[in-house]
């Protein structure tokens, strides 16, 4: 065959490539219950005692199996069993170790004894370190089980075993590993008897050991942690702590295997990255069979997952929402999950549109492409994402920002009425609504109080409004004008922004560090805040080291901070503003604030249980903070996610991370909705091939004639 007529079946070839030729896929996983997302931040810690943050959690929440979970569907957050049979409810002692009444007065109660008991059969998934040889040993234990060996899918065997008791008692007491530095050791260690001794005994064997060398921990007892049977163990809490029953939620106190960690501890293991850090092992629905966290990071069905069914009932809405129609139906749904890293917002979002990501975030450079918000403030998706079957998912997380008053501070601070008024003119006058808007394109909601909306004792409406702040207009908050806060500043011996008795003009400093509220145009904004009420504001910027010294020795006059729910109660956040937590203390109290009402109001109700009796003691607290207004109440974000049409069960939830498991793919539908948007523009290559044509045919016939010519002059 000539030339020509090879290049011009090229051509025509490319011509009639298939439709996914664009694909970033295989096209064989075409058809698969996969489900493509893409992470920005590589996740530093994948083991359980360690790991802490939201981007680990989307893997340490699919794998590791902690004893309890949060019910998919239901709002408020309620929590039901994962590994064990039953929510524990602890047993009260007496210091003589009697048993008392449920409602024993909380003074009375020296421990609460939480006792869990297993289901049967639940397995783990497989790994080299349950695989055993002829004589029942360990197969790939000793000096040399790291050489030549780079990742998990080396070891050529792997099996499981069941999930005991022992395993969460091991894990526990890895929360006291001293090379292992929990975040969580120091606020376990005063609440578990016997953990702050361990860790004092490990900390003394590890300096005795080589610096990589294993720690036995089962060589270390834990006085208050038993083990009862194979599947049944007990945990003893100083004092009355209900709060705990949320952290058996968490990854924390998942089981880690006493063999996975010899597995890990052996020498060259680390340097491979070989580690519970890089390679978990749990008994839930996923397992991480791929980790390269520069590039992807791949969820794979765990073959030994024992199956849960979906839920059948939540909130009034999601039977509309399509969300109870896998009732009763086998987890997991899908068989696999690939993240892929995307360290710019514009790729990300530009394959989440072509339909090779299956949800997405939306950043501040297309939040108007997906969005939009009408005069009222509600938000709508654009026209462009309706017609493709998106879906708009908007939840407030359990999150409040604020700005703080050092209440220590000799301008700002004290519990009499004009610094108080001082404080409340701050308030009114910093526009929380404006800086949504402008600078979160409204993803959030003004703060009434320290609680967000989905914790209880957060109302919403009128009953829930800050009326220190705003009052109540025509069925809606409304703040109060900056005349009102000059009056109030008055009131505090500043008028007009001036010192009554020397008339020098109101300073006040806000320590900050750089980014977030550092950022020059959100500064700029906030020095106009408090300028409307003839307040000058000097910001002081530092590193996060020093802004942290500065909290803790009481040295800043106004500050920003925020913080997350831990879980969702409301003890959780009002002890940010208890005394005995104040910084100068050692607690997380950044505002040193100290009201005694306030103070014995809290010891009241961090223990009760939710009822009207103690909505009524937040709603008191709620009023006290409003007066004395330590914080200024800032906001609550608002997250919103766009998930396709393809993406089934999707729910948001701020509290609960093991929820893949939940969620389905249409696989078909994608499929073809992936051929429709991103089907091949041919006739840029069919203009190229004929003007290809048009220059070559020509000189084609001409070189054939002399060929032809050629050969009959030979002739």
């Amino acid at each position: 065959m000539g030339k020509l007529p090879a290049c011009l079946l090229f051509c025509l070839g490319l011509a009639a490539c298939g439709e996914s030729w664009n694909t970033p896929y295989p096209a064989a996983d075409a058809g698969r219950e996969i489900l493509y997302t893409a992470f920005t931040d590589r996740p530093k810690h994948l083991d359980p005692a360690q790991s802490y943050t939201e981007d680990e959690a989307a893997f340490t929440g699919q794998i590791y199996e902690p004893p309890l979970q949060y019910h998919y569907l239901r709002r408020p957050y309620q929590l039901i069993p994962a590994t064990v049979e039953a929510v524990p409810h602890p047993r009260y002692l007496a210091a003589d170790g009697s048993r008392l009444p449920d409602d024993a007065p909380d003074a009375t109660i020296a421990e609460s004894v939480y006792e869990l008991t297993l289901q049967p059969g639940i397995r783990y998934q497989p790994h080299p370190a349950f695989a055993l040889d002829a004589a029942g040993q360990p197969r790939f234990l000793g000096a040399e089980a790291a050489a030549g060996r780079q990742g998990i899918a080396d070891f050529p065997a792997t099996a499981s075993r069941e999930l005991t008791a022992d395993d969460y008692i091991y894990q526990i007491k890895r929360l006291a590993h001293p090379r292992l530095h929990s975040p969580i050791y120091g606020m376990m260690a005063d609440k578990i008897v016997g953990l702050r001794e361990l860790g004092e005994r490990l900390r003394a064997a590890a300096k005795a050991q080589p610096e990589e060398a294993w720690l036995d921990l089962d060589a270390y007892p834990l006085s208050g942690v038993e083990r009862v049977d194979a599947r049944t163990w007990r945990i003893r809490i100083r004092g009355k702590y209900p709060q705990f029953s949320y952290w058996l939620a968490m990854p924390f106190f998942a089981p880690v295997p006493r063999e996975v960690d010899r597995f890990y501890a052996q020498p060259g293991m680390r340097e491979k990255n070989l580690t519970l850090d890089w390679w978990p092992v749990g008994t839930g629905p996923y397992m991480l069979t791929e980790n390269d966290p520069n590039r992807r990071m791949v969820l794979t069905r765990n073959p030994n997952f024992r199956g849960e069914t979906y839920p059948c009932d939540g909130e009034a809405e999601d039977a509309g929402a399509g969300l109870l129609a896998d009732c009763g139906k086998r987890m997991p749904f899908i068989e696999q999950a690939v993240f892929t890293r995307e360290k710019e917002a514009i790729p990300y979002w530009n394959k989440f549109l072509q339909g090779y990501y299956d949800a997405s975030g939306i950043s501040s450079d297309s939040f108007d492409q997906a969005v939009r918000v009408n005069v009222g403030g509600d938000v709508a998706l654009s026209d462009e994402m309706r017609d493709k079957g998106i879906r708009l998912l908007t939840s407030v997380r359990p999150s409040t920002f604020y700005m703080g008053f050092n209440l220590q501070d000799p301008v700002v601070g004290g519990l009499g009425e004009k610094a108080a008024k001082l404080r409340q003119a701050v308030s009114i006058a910093i526009d929380q609504e404006e800086f949504i808007s402008i600078f979160q394109n409204g993803r959030g909601i003004a703060a009434q109080g320290p609680l967000p909306p989905g914790i209880f004792g957060y109302e919403a409406g009128e009953a829930g409004i800050n009326r220190v702040v705003y009052d109540w207009i025509d069925g809606q908050a409304r703040r109060k004008s900056a005349a009102v806060a000059k009056q109030l500043l008055a009131e505090a011996g500043y008028p007009n922004g001036r010192d009554a008795k020397t008339g020098e003009p109101l300073v006040l400093n806000l320590d900050t560090t750089g980014g977030g509220m550092g950022e020059k145009s959100r500064l700029d904004w906030l020095t106009r805040q408090f300028a409307k009420i003839d307040v000058q504001l000097v910001v002081r910027a530092t590193d996060f080291n020093r802004f942290q010294d500065k909290l803790r020795r009481g040295a800043v006059q106004l500050y920003y901070l925020g913080w997350n729910a831990d879980y969702p109660d409301p003890e959780n956040f009002m002890f940010l503003l208890h005394g005995q937590e104040a910084r100068l203390k050692g607690g997380e109290n950044s505002s040193n604030y100290e009201n005694p009402e306030y103070d014995s109001l809290f010891q009241q109700m961090k223990n009760m249980d939710n009822s009207p009796e103690r909505l009524a003691i937040i709603r008191r607290m709620n009023d006290i903070l409003r007066h004395d207004a330590p914080w200024v109440f800032g906001q609550h974000p608002k997250s919103y996610t766009l998930t396709h049409r393809w993406l089934k069960n999707r729910k948001p939830s701020d509290v609960g991370n093991n929820t893949l498991k939940y969620q389905r793919i249409d696989a078909i539908d994608r499929a073809l909705a992936r051929r429709e948007w991103n089907a091949p523009v041919r006739w840029p290559l069919l203009v190229a091939f004929g003007v290809l044509l048009l220059a070559v045919v020509p000189a084609w016939i001409g070189y054939r004639r002399r060929e032809r010519a050629a050969v009959r002059s030979a002739d």
